[in-house]
């Protein structure tokens, strides 16, 4: 694609932003569609030249309509480009703000307000959850399995957003799997301060970290290594091609990325028949887990 200064200022604008790992991966969405509007020359030539302009209402407004419209999708969706979503198109109007705010310049607001949230479970399937992954472990897992056990046995005991979870490292497990350290990091815009502790873990989640821990081990020492506690359980590529049209291969026991843990959550759910017992995301666990168990609260007795 061409390059454009208006863009070549908003990827420094970006880097210096504090903001959470689930605003960023939007902002970097909407950094995209925009790239992509300007190579179409769907705005104002301007906005090729001048991030404040870029941002302007006039080159905003059209910018908005396209995307929802799906024309700016990265990827095609079943061989098409449908219009997105209505928490999709209020998340980027929300980021669009973000960026306006960054650089000084006055309203009007784009965004709406919150997202709608979608529907949590009910408790008692928060309880079923738990017996079937308890069933689960008693008996033969594959690997993909073993994993995403690990991975929601933390959710119900210590509500983690996705961003937190894949920060987990081995540092952040206490003895025998007892307690694990958590960061949380409210998204842009939250009055939550930052904070970080460690929180007694279920008898689920340990036998559950016993099943995952030494498959891990097999596979970070085939990738020579990371601290890392959840890593890739097969070989996948990074999305760039090369010169010569092919694409970049990593091994698997990688470090796993925060969209490679949700496409997991999201295919476990299909494959592992879980689909009556979890919801479609796995932030709709995490604020399941927090409705039933409201404070989650972190303990010293559990410290390492």
């Amino acid at each position: 694609m061409p390059e454009y200064s208006s863009i070549t200022a908003l990827d420094r604008l970006l880097d210096g932003l504090a903001v959470g790992e689930a605003r960023r991966r939007q902002l970097g969405m909407v950094r995209g569609e925009l790239l992509r509007a300007l190579s179409r020359d769907a705005l104002p030539v301007a906005a090729r030249r001048s991030l404040r302009r870029l941002l302007a209402k006039d080159a905003l407004g059209p910018y908005i309509r396209i995307a929802e419209s799906g024309a700016l999708r990265a990827r095609l969706v079943k061989g098409a480009r449908p219009p997105t979503s209505k928490p999709t198109n209020e998340a980027r109007k929300q980021c669009v703000d973000v960026l306006r705010e960054a650089i000084g310049l006055p309203g009007p607001r784009f965004g709406g307000g919150a997202v709608t949230l979608r529907p949590t479970p009910e408790f008692g399937d928060l309880a079923a959850l738990r017996n079937r992954l308890d069933q689960d472990l008693a008996g033969h897992l594959s690997p993909g399995q073993t994993r995403l056990t690990a991975v929601l046995a933390l959710i119900l005991d210590t509500a983690p957003r996705s961003g937190e979870l894949i920060q987990l490292r081995l540092s952040h497990l206490a003895p025998d799997n007892r307690a694990a350290y958590i960061e949380r990091h409210p998204q842009h815009g939250s009055n939550q301060p930052d904070e970080a502790d460690w929180f007694a873990l279920s008898s689920l989640s340990r036998v559950a970290l016993d099943r995952w821990l030494p498959l891990r081990k097999e596979l970070v020492e085939r990738a020579h290594g990371t601290s890392k506690l959840w890593v890739s359980l097969r070989p996948n590529h990074t999305g760039l091609l090369d010169d010569d049209g092919m694409a970049t291969l990593r091994p698997a026991g990688l470090p796993l990325e925060e969209n490679g843990l949700i496409t997991s959550y999201r295919r476990g759910r299909a494959h592992y028949d879980l689909a009556r017992l979890l919801p479609a995301k796995p932030e709709q666990l995490r604020r399941a887990v927090i409705a039933e168990t409201p404070p989650l609260a972190a303990t010293a007795d559990h410290r390492p």
